[in-house]
């Protein structure tokens, strides 16, 4: 874990992700926005050893905090709040979200040394969102 943790990625690719967005009931304006933006990406740990996931972008921040393998409650960057879990598989941390209007939602984020791959999918929809490490 220690070799993902304190380095920011950027967003450099994504597909697929209107459709994602769509799935999830996000309105027409705020997937606009969603497609527009490039959020910078980073998790760290904090002292009392919870870790915080942010994202950062000219549009909208957000960050969540949580322990591994531990429900919390999670307001989405989209504004859902859903009951969240996030484990870790080696290098990837597979987040589940739980959300009383669909489908669980699941986001599998793959650290590598040269980029970070996240994968979303809901309802047989995936987007695949790559990030590249930046200074």
């Amino acid at each position: 874990m220690a070799l993902i943790l304190n380095k920011k990625y950027k967003l450099d690719s994504s597909e697929n992700f209107d459709d994602y967005m769509k799935a999830l009931g996000v309105g027409m304006v705020k997937r606009t926005l969603g497609n527009t933006a490039t959020p910078v990406v980073e998790l760290t740990k904090n002292d009392d050893g919870k870790f915080v996931l942010s994202s950062n972008s000219t549009m909208k921040n957000s960050s969540i905090v949580f322990n591994l393998d531990e429900e919390f409650l999670e307001e989405t960057i989209d504004g859902r709040k859903v009951k969240s879990i996030i484990s870790q598989d080696g290098n990837k941390l597979i987040h589940v979200q739980k959300y009383d209007k669909h489908s669980d939602t699941t986001i599998v984020r793959e650290f590598e040394p040269d980029q970070l791959k996240m994968i979303l999918t809901i309802d047989g929809i995936t987007c695949t969102r790559i990030y590249k490490p930046i200074d």
